[in-house]
């Protein structure tokens, strides 16, 4: 069978050997684009193409003609991902299967940070006890951000913000009172924290800003629960908790596992997902969630659940029984040297 990513992370090279190295010796043949000739995990892959610079439905064309050209069979989207959602009728009208969930709005809600929490929270109104969400405030504008900034101060919370929608922790940044010292300069390698007064400066440089989230800073240890699902049953979730530096611990944390049972209960997302909360006062409180592969899932996979390619039988219908992950492990990663084929390209 043949399986297309489109632009993703870096990461995804262990989603490709995963797959390729399933138990059950299914051959797959794995196409690779990016707007990046020098994307590494182009190099994992069978045949490697240049994507165009184009977004939107011009995209989706260009997938499209991508998928009939290639004869794909297996889609695994990142780019547009909530736009290919809304078009699969034309995926599936040209024999492609698509690892994506159905339900663009729900992934519509989901890609939009501050959406998800309310929809969260709507559920929470319904008597469903989903996931706490941490104190927040939307705005767009440096009038107020300034009232949702002092608001939460008020309330004695260190104060962060993100745009509300973005990936990882693109423009997250965790608001300080002070500028920073000259010792801590020098011991920083890098940092997400400015001082308040140096965020109004940016921020004042618009009269309006694209949407941003101001909410409570979490100080408590951060999970990403990796959860594997169709739509009626949540197979498994792994909680991965991110220790110090490059650590990560699969762990068997009974409260998380419940928590992306109840959420699954609620949304039925199906094939693969990730859930990201951070504790505060001992209490796990949401960061967002991903309807896709996490970036980090493949430390998930340390557990003996080949997760990528479990999610591919699902999308193909296939029965896949029931998983027992091992818990109690410890990992970490190094980095690794690579000569980049240049011959590689078709």
């Amino acid at each position: 069978m043949r399986i297309w990513f489109n632009r993703w992370f870096t990461t995804v090279t262990h989603f490709i050997e995963l797959i390729r190295k399933n138990d059950e010796g299914r051959r797959f043949v794995f196409f690779g684009t990016h707007s990046n000739r020098d994307a590494l995990y182009l190099q994992y892959c069978d045949y490697a193409f240049t994507e165009p610079s184009v977004s939107g439905d011009e995209y989706i064309e260009f997938c499209l003609e991508f998928c009939l050209k290639h004869k794909i069979d297996i889609f695994i989207p990142r780019k547009e991902n909530v736009l290919i959602s809304k078009r699969l009728a034309d995926f599936e009208a040209i024999g492609v299967k698509v690892l994506v969930c159905p339900d663009s709005e729900l992934m519509e809600t989901l890609d939009n940070k501050a959406a998800a929490y309310h929809s969260i929270m709507q559920k929470g109104e319904e008597s469903a006890e989903l996931v706490s969400i941490p104190d927040f405030y939307v705005v767009n504008n440096i009038k107020d951000f300034k009232i949702a900034y002092q608001t939460l101060r008020d309330k004695g919370h260190t104060v962060c913000f993100k745009p509300v929608i973005g990936e990882g922790a693109t423009g997250f940044r965790v608001i300080e009172d002070k500028i920073e010292s000259i010792d801590l300069l020098f011991r920083r390698a890098s940092s997400r924290r400015l001082p308040y007064h140096y965020a109004c400066e940016i921020l004042s440089q618009q009269e309006v800003f694209p949407d941003l989230m101001v909410l409570e800073y979490l100080e408590g240890p951060e999970y990403s629960i990796d959860c594997i699902a169709s739509y009626d049953q949540l197979y498994a979730a792994i909680p991965r908790m991110k220790g110090e530096g490059r650590i990560r611990e699969i762990v068997d944390h009974h409260e998380l596992i419940q928590l992306a049972h109840r959420f699954h209960h609620h949304y039925q997302l199906p094939f693969i997902f990730n859930i990201q909360v951070k504790y505060n006062q001992g209490v796990p409180k949401l960061l967002e969630i991903n309807p896709r592969m996490s970036g980090g899932m493949h430390f998930s996979c340390l557990s003996g659940l080949n997760l990528p390619y479990l999610a591919i039988k699902l999308l193909l219908g296939d029965e896949i029984g029931q998983l027992k992950p091992r818990f109690g492990i410890r990992a970490s990663h190094l980095e690794k040297e690579m000569i980049l084929d240049k011959d590689l390209f078709a």
